[in-house]
C-alpha cells in the first residue's frame, strides 16, 4: 500500500481506478471546490472517508499533500504478458519508452506525464535499480500513472530482443553517438531507450540497441536532466508522425 497525496494525484485515481483507493484522508475543517470534487468521488466509489488535522497529514506524506492523501494500491496492473497485445493494438505507430535504471521518483513521473502526452504504448524498465510507482512518482506524473501502462520487468535485455522481435527499432541516447536524433527516422515502430541519472545507459543495454543516437548540444554542458531529454526525444517522434 502507498500513500497518494495532492488534490490533482488524487482525483485522478479516484476517477480513473477508484477500486485502487483502500482510505482517502482529508484535513478537517478545510471546505472548498476541488476538496467537495474529491469527496464527491469518493463518496460514489464507496470509499472510507477519514478527517484529521493538518499536523496529522504533514507526518503522514513527505511532501505538499495539499489536505487530501489516498492510501492506496499503486501497483501497475500491467506486467510483461501485456506487452504483446498493447504493440499489437498500436501496430506500426508503436512508441516505446525504455528507462534503463531511473532512481529518482521526480524524473520517473516527469517521464510518464510526458510519456502520456506523447501518446507513448507503453513505458518500460527494469525491477531492479529502478523506482517504482511510489506516492511522489504518481504526485509528480499529474494523473499520467494511472493511464499509462508502465511495465517493470525482471530482464530488460530479453525484453528489449522481444520489442525488436515484434518489429522495434530500438534507438539508445547516448552523447557519444555520430548521428543526432533529428537524423532518425521515428515515424514506424520505435522503442527510445534513455539511460539513468548520470551515468547513462549501460553497457548492456546499449549493446541491445539497433542504433544510438545524441541530442545536439550546443553549450557548456553536457549532458540533460533525463524527464527532459524524454520530452525532447519523445515529442521529436511526435513531430514526425504529423507528418507522415
Amino acid at each position: 500500500m502507498e500513500k497518494v497525496f495532492g488534490l490533482h494525484a488524487v482525483q485522478s485515481l479516484l476517477q480513473r481506478s477508484p477500486e485502487r483507493v483502500k482510505t482517502l484522508y482529508v484535513q478537517s475543517g478545510r471546505e472548498d471546490q476541488r476538496l467537495s470534487e474529491v469527496l464527491g468521488q469518493a463518496e460514489q466509489a464507496g470509499v472510507a472517508v477519514i478527517s484529521l488535522p493538518r499536523k496529522k497529514l504533514d507526518e503522514m506524506a513527505a511532501g505538499r499533500h495539499q489536505g487530501v492523501i489516498a492510501e492506496a494500491d499503486t501497483t501497475s496492473h500491467y506486467s510483461e504478458k501485456d506487452l504483446p497485445a498493447l504493440l499489437n493494438q498500436a501496430g506500426r505507430k508503436a512508441l516505446v519508452l525504455i528507462l534503463d535504471g531511473v532512481t529518482d521518483p521526480h524524473n520517473l513521473g516527469a517521464c510518464l506525464r510526458s510519456a502520456d502526452a506523447a501518446g507513448v504504448t507503453a513505458v518500460v524498465a527494469p525491477k531492479d535499480k529502478s523506482v517504482g510507482l511510489n506516492a511522489t512518482v504518481m504526485k509528480v506524473a499529474c494523473g499520467a500513472a494511472e493511464v499509462i501502462p508502465f511495465i517493470a520487468v525482471t530482464n530488460l535485455a530479453r525484453t528489449m530482443k522481444q520489442l525488436q522481435d515484434a518489429g522495434l527499432w530500438l534507438i539508445g541516447l547516448a552523447g557519444e553517438a555520430d548521428d543526432t536524433l533529428y537524423q532518425r527516422d521515428l515515424r514506424g515502430p520505435v522503442g527510445l531507450v534513455m539511460g539513468a541519472e548520470g551515468d547513462g545507459l549501460r553497457r548492456l543495454t546499449r549493446e541491445n540497441c539497433d542504433y544510438l543516437a545524441k541530442l545536439p548540444m550546443a553549450g557548456s554542458v553536457s549532458s540533460l536532466n533525463v524527464s527532459v531529454a524524454t520530452g525532447i526525444c519523445l515529442f521529436e517522434a511526435v513531430r514526425q508522425r504529423a507528418i507522415d
